[in-house]
């Protein structure tokens, strides 16, 4: 009877020691989103671990009170020596050890099984662990939730790829990280400058080697200048070119010139940028320096580029 009495509180050691690892290494805030997205041990699991002071004083509480009873058992039983030393292996081996190693590797599972059994402990234990956990509330306040930097995402979503238990691939991967990278990114860095746009001057008249020449460019908007490359004073967009008249200057135009226009300046970020765009529902943006002088364009295919991290290549586009 004695041994069965030892084993019982052994078992109990174990549980309570486990559980205190495994429930506690839970985080809440994930623990609901799996919930959220149909996990049913998480469902199980989260309301309990939601408050997450009682719960932890619950099981410390029952750990304590099991190993205090288990070491005076064994001495009723056997000499102080003896007692001693086989309550102290016992609860290191049987008690802590293993029961923690298991339990952690497994908490969500684990936690979700005996959920009957914390329950009824937390229900026991409650007239002495809720005072305790209500003043742990009150003075430490609720658990910090955890927070990641985009450098740590970024390193996540990498471990995650290279993991063979996730389904994030290579292409997701790198997307994700050009999401969370292009917001530190300015106008300058991937603009394409002055020199290298296509423009014309206003005065320009549609003849058929203009139309060809456009066509060639592979371009779907023109910025239009006046006298000057730096004067802009308009977009043309190249697609409404076909319901315009022969043979006029580029200024006659009816639909084809648009003279409101969106300019960014060369240091804005491309998050700011990207919401501009959307908002006004604009694809070209003229870029100007403190100045106000222009220094070049960026497209709404170029702020897209640094998010996948990839270049778009169309039909039109030359091969390098």
């Amino acid at each position: 009877m004695e041994y069965l009495i030892s084993l019982v509180l052994v078992i109990l050691s174990g549980l309570f020691s486990g559980l205190t690892l495994g429930l506690l290494s839970l985080d809440a805030q994930s623990l609901r989103r799996q919930a959220n997205h149909g996990d049913k041990n998480a469902a199980i699991i989260y309301p309990i671990r939601a408050k997450g002071n009682l719960l932890l004083t619950t099981l410390l509480l029952g750990n304590v009170a099991v190993n205090t009873t288990l070491s005076i058992f064994l001495g009723s039983i056997a000499s102080g020596l003896v007692a001693g030393l086989t309550a102290t292996a016992l609860i290191v081996v049987f008690g802590e050890i293993i029961p923690q190693a298991v339990i952690s590797r497994y908490a969500l599972w684990f936690g979700a099984k005996t959920i009957w059994f914390t329950k009824a402990v937390i229900l026991v234990a409650f007239p002495i662990a809720y005072p305790i956990a209500k003043l742990l509330d009150y003075f430490l306040g609720s658990e910090l939730p955890t927070t990641y930097s985009k450098h740590e995402l970024m390193d996540i979503i990498s471990e995650h790829e290279d993991s063979e238990h996730s389904a994030i691939d290579e292409d997701e991967e790198r997307i994700m990280h050009g999401a969370l990278r292009f917001s530190h990114i300015k106008v300058r860095e991937v603009m394409t400058v002055a020199e290298n746009v296509i423009s014309y001057d206003e005065n320009q008249r549609l003849t058929e080697n203009f139309l060809e020449e456009i066509k060639n460019s592979g371009m779907s908007r023109l910025p239009i200048y006046s006298g000057e490359q730096a004067n802009i004073i308009g977009i043309l967009y190249v697609k409404d070119l076909i319901v315009e008249d022969d043979l006029i200057s580029i200024k006659e135009t009816e639909e084809a010139l648009e003279r409101k226009f969106m300019t960014v300046g060369a240091g804005d970020m491309l998050d700011a940028v990207l919401g501009r765009m959307l908002k006004t529902r604009q694809h070209l943006a003229i870029v100007l320096n403190k100045n106000k002088r222009f220094v070049g364009v960026i497209a709404l295919e170029d702020i897209i580029e640094e998010i996948i991290q990839q270049e778009i290549v169309d039909e039109d586009d030359v091969e390098d």
